[in-house]
């Protein structure tokens, strides 16, 4: 059983729990306060558990050719991509605000710190969990001094090979055993033959004693209800109020319609998985009492008479007699009544048939 643990105050992830499911505000608010807001109560109306954004400091992230090179894409919100983030990046003040807002609005709120300062950040903000994403996957300072903090963390894998993420786990529990690893591939948006769900099977097998997630950056909802089923125990989505709005991650990204037909997915899928016992269930027996089939006499049998398969045959029959498939039991014991052509073969009449019914 994969192990469980506390993500966020009073819900647990892991084992039997319902999948946590993350509406990945990103930076599709467009650098407006009032927007972020709208998608934070937008992924609560849809049944999200957690309204996730970015957080950068910039000058730690970026060097400063990569703040002052010209970006000239249809998306850009300035003429270098340093002015490009910094009208996409909200201040410390406004994050407070934020997380108090969806407080009000009763959702969890977390980010991903995009570098080590906007980490120390985030912890003196108290989020309930950091998230890794999968820039800083393989940046091992950045690691082992995010799972230094104890905090619960969620670490998506895009961008990297199944021996990079073997150092991960190893890195990670050194100093912090309450982790989660997510499948994702990083493109936007993401084709169904590159989303390989199957990569949620082996780091289950890789490693057992973690809740293993899944990101996507797919359009639609059928292949992250499809993660869920193969086991994914933490779902994160990209959501959008518009998904023509300016920037690169719309189009990958789900509306509230979308995001709330995901919720119902998930949860659908969830109450299919069931157990995993096998056996007839209550809502069989209607179906059971009308289809099943019994043993019957194909031959007259005399009273005291000894079994061959040759008199036996299997049919719908009235009464319901012997299952069908302990036909072979009957081979060698004998009857203590007569049982007529084409009637059932019941289990009281069998001698030394200890067998009780399944019906």
């Amino acid at each position: 059983m994969p192990l469980k643990f506390e993500l966020c105050p009073g819900r647990m992830i892991g084992g039997g729990q319902p999948c946590f499911i993350i509406a990945e505000i990103g930076q599709n608010h467009q650098g407006d306060l009032d927007i972020a807001k709208k998608m934070i109560r937008m992924a609560k109306e849809a049944g999200a558990d957690c309204a996730k954004f970015q957080k950068s400091e910039l000058e730690h992230k970026f060097n400063k050719r990569a703040l002052e090179r010209p970006y000239t894409s249809a998306h850009s919100w300035g003429k270098t991509y340093g002015e490009h983030k910094r009208h996409l990046e909200f201040s410390h003040e406004q994050f407070r605000e934020l997380q108090q807002y969806a407080k009000d609005v009763g959702i969890f709120f977390t980010a991903s710190g995009m570098d080590e300062m906007a980490v120390e950040f985030l912890h003196e903000l108290e989020v309930p969990f950091f998230k890794v994403g999968s820039g800083d996957t393989n940046n091992f300072p950045y690691l082992e001094k995010t799972a230094k903090k104890g905090r619960p963390m969620v670490v998506s894998s895009g961008m990297q090979s199944m021996e990079t993420m073997r150092r991960v786990y190893q890195t990670i529990k050194q100093h912090n055993a309450n982790f989660c690893i997510l499948q994702c591939t990083s493109a936007y948006p993401l084709e169904p033959e590159d989303v390989n769900l199957r990569v949620i099977s082996e780091y289950q097998k890789e490693f057992p004693d973690i809740p293993i997630g899944y990101s996507g950056h797919e359009t639609g909802i059928c292949i992250t209800a499809g993660a869920v089923a193969l086991g994914a125990k933490v779902v994160e989505r990209h959501v959008t109020l518009d998904k023509t709005l300016k920037g690169s991650d719309h189009s990958a990204s789900l509306d509230f319609t979308e995001l709330a037909e995901l919720v119902r997915s998930i949860r659908t899928v969830e109450r299919a998985l069931g157990t995993g016992v096998k056996q007839m269930l209550p809502c069989e027996v209607p179906c059971h009492d009308k289809l099943g089939k019994s043993v019957v006499a194909k031959v007259d049998i005399p009273k005291d008479t000894v079994l061959t398969l040759e008199m036996l045959t299997v049919k719908v029959a009235e009464p319901k007699g012997v299952a069908p498939e302990d036909i072979f039991q009957l081979v060698g014991k004998k009857v203590s009544a007569g049982v007529g052509e084409d009637e059932s073969i019941t289990e009281e009449i069998v001698e030394q048939y200890g067998k009780k019914s399944k019906c």
